[in-house]
């Protein structure tokens, strides 16, 4: 920025980021370290935000299993979407949203020969690549957008959303590019990298008690909701029922798988969180391809796969699975679903990073578990596609971390995680 004062009206000046906040989090995030090291001599005085009303929302007032009743969350038109066409030279775009898409497909080498599986490609969407580290940045784009073409967003709003953190972040992202205020209310169980992060964009984070069903005023659903009514001109966006939650897939994911498959495509595998991610590929896919299977992966802990006959317990897999079914979530589109165990996601994500290289989160090795196993049912010389939604950012003290796994019951040892996977 010094050299660019020096240069004169026209011309142009161009410098590079090296790398970004993964591996900082404990460092100039922190503000205990900052201070420590005498970089601050004051630590931020942002209050704990919570709500200080009592209000319990009724079911009737809000339920995520049904169409959100506001028109910001509405999609009016048919969906559309333009076939995706990557552009030939380099791009420069006027706002960090403009780097959201365009992410990688990335063909699997070696895990597939320690599971036994020969003569099928399994190809995995790198949605880690978007700015804000995740395929959440997309649906958060597309909400925002949606939001401020009505007039719902303006300058001085106020974003509130229940979040597992990854939309939030996209959220937040956003709304500091923006200069909207962003509040994110997400269960203690999420990773405290996310709640860096977040701060970090200058989001304020409430948490909530884990287990708390979306009735309850303490859920996430509830704190955010009981905000609402407290800030003047804040927002509930809402990725549960927000339409714009599986447009953006549709229009952006979708398109770049095709393009990237040439329409060839026997199976698509992806987890099941809010349902906007899955719904709106598999509709596109569907309308493109329509024989390609559609795999819905769930959680053991979730209800999404047997909602009728199912109770939801706790596991630590975070931004998959849920207690309801969210109303932007189209089961119909659904051939077949997987559940996956923690441990079986924990395995295989590790085995991505020390196998392929690919610095994934939890939630991708879920993924690929199941998509593995499709891929033993299909037989060879198919084509199998599947999402790796986040990046080891968000869980380096999680399951990344032997001593977290020991702690929690879960295998570390690479000889023993091979001998499984050859078993399977």
């Amino acid at each position: 920025m010094r050299a660019a004062k020096e240069l004169k009206k026209g011309q142009n000046c161009v410098f590079l980021l090296p790398d970004n906040v993964r591996n900082y989090l404990t460092k100039f995030v922190s503000d205990r370290w900052m201070l420590s090291n005498a970089f601050m001599s004051e630590p931020n005085t942002r209050s704990k935000i919570q709500p200080k009303n009592e209000l319990t929302i009724s079911v009737d007032e809000y339920n995520p299993e049904k169409p959100g009743q506001f028109e910001f969350q509405k999609v009016r038109k048919p969906w559309q979407s333009v076939p995706f066409s990557p552009s030939v030279k380099s791009i420069v775009v006027n706002s960090i949203d403009g780097a959201i898409g365009s992410t990688p497909l990335v063909r699997l080498k070696r895990i597939p020969k320690i599971y036994g599986i020969e003569g099928t490609e399994i190809l995995v969407k790198c949605e880690f690549f978007n700015p804000g580290g995740s395929m959440g940045d997309r649906s958060a784009r597309r909400m925002v957008e949606m939001a401020e073409s009505q007039g719902i967003l303006s300058a001085g709003s106020t974003i509130i959303e229940p979040s597992c953190g990854n939309t939030g972040i996209g959220l937040a992202m956003l709304a500091a590019n923006r200069g909207y205020r962003c509040i994110i209310v997400m269960p203690e169980k999420m990773s405290h990298e996310k709640e860096a992060v977040l701060c970090s964009l200058g989001a304020e984070v409430v948490r909530t008690p884990n287990g708390k069903r979306h009735w309850e005023k303490e859920s996430p659903f509830g704190v955010a909701y009981r905000l609402q009514k407290e800030i003047p001109g804040a927002v509930v966006l809402d990725q549960y029922r927000n339409e714009a939650n599986p447009l953006a897939f549709y229009e952006s994911v979708a398109e770049e798988i095709l393009f990237g498959c040439d329409g060839k495509l026997d199976a698509f595998v992806a987890a099941v969180g809010t349902g906007g991610a899955l719904t709106g590929i598999a509709k596109r896919i569907r309308e493109t391809v329509p024989e390609c299977k559609i795999i819905a992966v769930d959680p053991i802990g979730s209800i999404l796969a047997n909602p009728e006959h199912s109770t939801s317990d706790e596991y630590e897999l975070e931004g998959i699975g849920q207690e309801f079914v969210p109303s932007v979530f189209d089961p119909s589109l659904v051939d077949e679903w997987v559940k996956s165990s923690d441990s079986d996601a924990f395995r295989v994500a590790r085995q991505l990073i020390r196998r392929e290289g690919i610095l994934c989160g939890g939630s991708s090795g879920a993924n690929v578990w199941a998509a593995l196993k499709v891929a033993k049912q299909l037989g060879p010389n198919k084509r199998i596609v599947t999402i790796l939604p986040d990046s080891i950012r968000n869980y380096m003290s999680k399951f990344f971390d032997d001593e977290w796994m020991k702690a929690k019951g879960f295998s570390t040892g690479e000889e023993e995680e091979v001998s499984e996977a050859a078993e399977e």
